[in-house]
């Protein structure tokens, strides 16, 4: 034991919570953002100006989206190149047979085919051969054996978050809200989440609304502290910055939560806000604009009015700018937070 111990730890497989749930997750999100997220923003906007060229460019990244999350966790673990690069052939089948659920299956039998493959690499003369399909054939056949089961699962979880939120938006809209706005902040990824749920329609209009919140919110309460560039990296960038600061004091957290928790349910129940683009979209927030023009994406099919845009800009930008700045003034003044509990290092 102590010997196969020695031979695992030589070569870097380690099982850990951190490095398959917040490293590899992490990275599987930067894959998604590298190829579906970009493809659809770059469509959306060739659909909108009628350049077909854009169209296409954004049709072929969206193509490439299991292979570019694959190839992302890969990395994140640290895989040898020629692991990382058979690793795009898993990604590409996982996420084809896994459906709308296949983000999930990607991550994990990317995982299990990464470290298969680590375990071999370099280990015979004739790697070249030995290392890649080992990495695909243990990639592939797991994806037959299991990504339609995972992938039927994650869409059955979506399904009912999705289902009662159209039942009880109002509480829904706070939980769903609450909950993908924190995945936002934490080392975690709430895009890979919504992307593994498949978290559109109200559901992932209340997750943008969360999002939103702790993005915006921490953006303008820490203005005082971090000023106009601190407004973009946390506005436009992310809300993650902040955990350092979390950790020291957990109750900076609170104005952009309670925010979360009031701007959900109004975006559920008052301007039915749903997420009609992809679903990876829902847990984007403002970072890129990215949960807005997924938004917007879902209006092309319908009469917009003024009320669609009064909500987006209120729920997206307005409401969590105003609720958290006022709440964490309510803060300040009771000494929860103090001068410089804020402060970004950037």
């Amino acid at each position: 034991m102590s010997k196969i111990k020695a031979f695992f730890k030589k070569k870097d497989v380690i099982f850990s919570a951190k490095r398959y749930g917040i490293d590899a997750l992490g990275a599987m999100a930067q894959g998604l953002f590298c190829s579906l997220l970009v493809g659809t923003i770059l469509k959306t906007l060739g659909q909108q100006v009628k350049l077909d060229f854009l169209v296409q460019v954004g049709d072929y990244a969206s193509a490439m989206s299991g292979a570019a999350m694959a190839i992302a966790i890969g990395l994140a673990l640290k895989a040898p190149a020629l692991v990382l690069f058979s690793l795009a052939t898993v990604g590409y089948a996982a996420n084809a047979i896994g459906g709308a659920g296949g983000p999930l299956a990607v991550l994990v039998i990317a995982i299990v085919a990464a470290e298969c493959g680590k375990l071999v690499s370099k280990e015979t003369k004739i790697d070249i051969l030995v290392t890649p399909i080992v990495t695909i054939l243990v990639g592939v056949g797991l994806a037959v054996l299991i990504a339609e089961p995972i992938g039927k699962a994650a869409m059955a979880v979506g399904d009912a978050v999705k289902w009662a939120t159209n039942q009880q938006p109002f509480l829904m809209g706070i939980l769903v809200s609450v909950i993908i706005g924190i995945a936002l902040t934490l080392p975690i990824s709430s895009a890979a989440i919504c992307a593994a749920l498949g978290l559109t329609g109200l559901a992932g209009g209340a997750a943008v609304a969360g999002c939103c919140a702790q993005m915006v919110g921490f953006a303008v309460m820490s203005f005082k502290e971090n000023r106009w560039g601190g407004l973009v990296a946390q506005g436009i960038g992310t809300s993650m910055l902040q955990m350092p600061n979390i950790i020291k004091n957990p109750r900076i957290w609170i104005p952009p939560t309670l925010a979360a928790a009031i701007t959900g349910p109004i975006a559920t129940c008052i301007f039915k806000l749903e997420m009609n683009g992809a679903p990876v979209s829902s847990g984007m927030g403002t970072c890129g604009f990215v949960g807005q023009i997924g938004v917007i994406t879902g209006w092309a099919d319908k009469t917009v009015t003024a009320m669609d845009w009064v909500g987006l800009v209120l729920i997206c930008f307005v409401l969590p700018a105003v609720l958290s700045w006022a709440f964490c003034e309510i803060l300040r003044k009771i000494g929860w937070i103090r001068e410089n509990d804020l402060k970004l290092e950037l």
